[in-house]
């Protein structure tokens, strides 16, 4: 099952191995701003803009959208684990694929093992990712 950005995954309980799930989104400098404001990541890249007038997105601003997809899955991430590769700008578009790699049915829940890659509207590997949890029944 691939989902893509316009189809939500909430509620789906027929998770399996090999799913891969696709969300994307284009970050604003309003947006960086704001969570530099709320997470107090504020260094300059992130507040001022370069020649291009971007900023540089937080790489754990870029990684939320692999935790929307989590969220729509209901998944409860126990362990995370991110490799930032190369910055992403506002104005960019990032497209995030997280394949499941594991599901384990346990007691009263699903084991889960994922993995995302990350990439920018130029197809280039921006970010990869590996994550363990579980979602439960």
């Amino acid at each position: 099952m691939k989902w893509t950005e316009y189809q939500s995954c909430k509620g789906e309980r027929s998770l399996k191995t090999g799913d891969v799930y696709t969300w994307k989104r284009t970050f604003t400098n309003e947006e960086v701003l704001e969570f530099g404001r709320i997470s107090g990541d504020q260094g300059r890249h992130h507040v001022e803009p370069d020649e291009e007038g971007r900023l540089m997105v937080q790489g754990l601003l870029t990684a939320t959208i692999g935790t929307k997809i989590g969220g729509d899955l209901h998944y409860i991430a126990r362990d995370m684990a991110n490799e930032f590769l190369r910055p992403v700008f506002t104005g960019d578009t990032i497209t995030c694929d997280v394949s499941l790699e594991k599901v384990v049915q346990a007691d009263g829940h699903k084991k889960v093992e994922m993995k995302s890659v990350y990439r920018n509207q130029k197809g280039k590997e921006v970010l990869i990712g590996s994550s363990h949890g579980i979602i439960r029944d």
